[in-house]
């Protein structure tokens, strides 16, 4: 498995993010505990999850990822065979949110306590906080990355002008840098990146992890007619928002370089980013061996500049 750099940050990690926010949501402990096995087993230690997740789902106060993982962690003693990522600022409660030096070290406390380790390889601000400023919260990253308990810092769901800003921040007062950051991007929502943010994080020589690398599982081609809706739980989110005339093109896109290739349409939609020069590592998701062994060939298939071509015109947002 080829390795990338996170950035400047000198932490190495695989080509493919798992994204931890199954954990404690659509699957138990006991399967996660599978899963997290066989992403060993596959070569692929980075792993991304927050403190805010799963607080969405009914009876849960958020943390029950990093819990899963944490019990995972202290049962296998393997901490040093992975990549640990969360983040902080969603709200967990009352006076719990944002980027606060104050909030920051409480959260990174509880984090560092849920995951049973003492450290975190990458810590990342989940949200801008506009009422916070940049020096402010840097400046609390900046303390925990000298007190050993994180290894690099990064930001989630920042504009251009913002990330910008912070990198400049940090430049000018000599504090830690955001080493990535974490935007929406994939097949179908390609125009906000690559339009605001990809000339930030290349000229400035961010990583970029970025999530729904398979726009929510549709870009795998389970969703093809609205009667697909009923095949999960969010089928009618994800056919309001992906399937359009623009949506049909990029899957007859994937469905013919698939083809070419003998592999399933999410793997090249993975491929497709993973080829990008400014993408570190797609951040995908799964609930079963089967899905996270087929996820894990998409590291190892090489498209070609023609295959690059038929998706990029069959996803062209211009």
């Amino acid at each position: 498995m080829s390795k990338r750099e996170l950035g400047r940050s000198g932490i190495q990690v695989p080509v493919l993010t798992f994204g931890g926010n199954v954990f404690g949501w659509t699957v138990d402990q006991s399967a996660s505990f599978s899963l997290l096995d066989a992403l060993l087993d596959n070569n692929l230690n980075f792993i991304d999850t927050a403190d805010v997740y799963s607080r969405w789902v009914d009876g849960n106060q958020g943390g029950e990822s990093e819990t899963i993982i944490g019990n995972w962690l202290k049962k296998t003693g393997k901490r040093d065979q992975i990549v640990l990522a969360t983040k902080v600022g969603k709200p967990m409660g009352e006076g719990k949110v944002g980027l606060s030096p104050r909030y920051i070290k409480e959260a990174v406390e509880a984090s560092l306590k849920r995951l049973q380790t003492d450290y975190i390889d990458l810590y990342q601000s989940h949200d801008d906080d506009a009422d916070t400023p940049l020096a402010e919260s840097l400046a609390a990253f900046d303390a925990l990355i000298k007190e050993g308990k994180v290894r690099a810092i990064g930001a989630s769901n920042y504009s251009a002008p913002r990330l910008a800003e912070a990198l400049k921040v940090s430049k000018d007062n000599g504090l830690a840098r955001y080493e990535t950051l974490q935007p929406l991007y994939n097949l179908y929502d390609r125009k906000v990146y690559e339009e605001t943010l990809e000339k930030v994080v290349t000229e400035n020589g961010v990583g970029v992890i970025n999530f729904y690398g398979l726009a929510s599982g549709f870009l795998t081609g389970k969703y093809r007619t609205k009667a697909d809706a009923s095949k999960s739980k969010r089928g009618e989110s994800v056919i309001e928002r992906y399937l359009d005339d623009r949506g049909l093109k990029v899957l007859k896109g994937l469905d013919q370089v698939a083809e070419k290739h003998g592999v399933q349409p999410g793997q090249v939609a993975l491929a497709w980013q993973i080829a990008r020069p400014s993408i570190t590592s797609p951040i995908v998701s799964a609930t079963s061996l089967q899905q996270l062994n087929e996820l894990a060939q998409a590291a190892t298939l090489r498209l070609d500049d023609a295959d690059i071509q038929t998706l990029n015109d069959a996803s062209a947002w211009k």
